[in-house]
């Protein structure tokens, strides 16, 4: 029974001097990470540094009187303990937060540089915007400043220079006039194929099953819902709107395009299919209207003021 009890010491004691081994070293490692935070100015990481080193020794000083045989009933350590670890716990939301900053900060200063995809690489650096010309480059743009007239003191490599604009180089147009034809005869080609008379020959010849839609056109269908609209806003406000020239002028133009009788003797230019030359129509080449110029002699008239 002796010999069962020496042996039950003796391997408490070698667990408690293992215990007492990696605390140690684990003191030793905290507080070489206390003196780099405190070089970094991390404040709440210092103390909670102490507060954990606190926590060790009142651990260790437990482990201590439960090995003697005290007991640890009303023990002061064991009131530390519970205060130290509430700490902590409401300490790990701000760890959480500062997770990356810190992680950050030990990684510059272990390997003393920023990794590639870090955000701040990105940010403007007012170093950026000095000149990075070579001195021979600078040497070439005073050269042709003192050529032009211009006057300036030389400066040397990196310094800042005066910022010149970038010169505008006129192109030479070299469209010639066959190039200028052939982008014509394209048009009109173009301008053929979409008209009725080349679409009805080709409904007419075609094998394809004829397609029959009754539908407006989309601007005959844009036209009647702006009008219920206008009628919807007059009779709920109970005003009456007044249409201007512009607004006349393009719902005539839009009931001419949808009439159907316009087109009846409306033939288009198919010349450029068959060879010929094709010509501009008046329609597809309307004359400019020239701005009527009030004569030198006239007065402009004026409202009389009434006495």
């Amino acid at each position: 029974m002796a010999v069962t009890a020496q042996v039950f010491k003796t391997r408490d004691l070698q667990q408690t001097c293992a215990l007492g081994r990696q605390l140690n070293e684990f003191l030793i490692l905290l507080t070489q990470v206390t003196f780099l935070f405190k070089r970094m100015h991390l404040h709440l990481l210092e103390v909670k540094d102490q507060l954990l080193l606190m926590y060790l020794m009142d651990l260790s000083h437990l482990i201590l009187d439960k090995a003697s045989g005290g007991s640890l009933q009303g023990h002061p350590a064991v009131l530390r303990l519970v205060e130290i670890r509430m700490v902590l716990e409401k300490l790990r939301p701000l760890d959480q937060k500062l997770k990356y900053q810190i992680d950050k900060l030990v990684k510059t200063a272990v390997t003393g540089s920023l990794s590639e995809n870090d955000p701040l690489r990105f940010k403007p650096h007012p170093s950026n915007m000095m000149s990075k010309l070579s001195s021979e480059d600078e040497e070439e743009d005073e050269t042709e400043e003192g050529q032009s007239g211009a006057s300036g003191k030389k400066s040397g490599k990196g310094t800042a220079k005066k910022y010149v604009p970038p010169r505008l180089v006129p192109v030479h147009y070299d469209e010639t006039e066959a190039e200028r034809e052939k982008k014509r005869l394209e048009r009109a080609k173009r301008r053929a194929l979409s008209s009725s008379v080349i679409r009805e020959l080709k409904e007419q010849y075609s094998d394809a099953p004829e397609e029959i839609r009754d539908a407006r056109h989309p601007h005959v269908t844009r036209q009647s819902q702006e009008d219920q609209h206008r009628i919807n806003y007059e009779e709920s406000m109970m005003v009456r709107l007044s249409v201007s020239k512009r607004e006349k002028g393009r719902r005539k133009r839009a009931n001419v395009m949808s009439s159907q009788l316009h087109s009846l003797t409306h033939f288009s230019d198919i010349s450029a299919l068959t060879g010929g030359t094709p010509h501009l129509d008046e329609d597809q080449n309307p004359t400019k209207k020239r701005k009527k110029i009030p004569k030198k002699g006239r007065k402009k008239k004026g409202f009389r003021r009434r006495r």
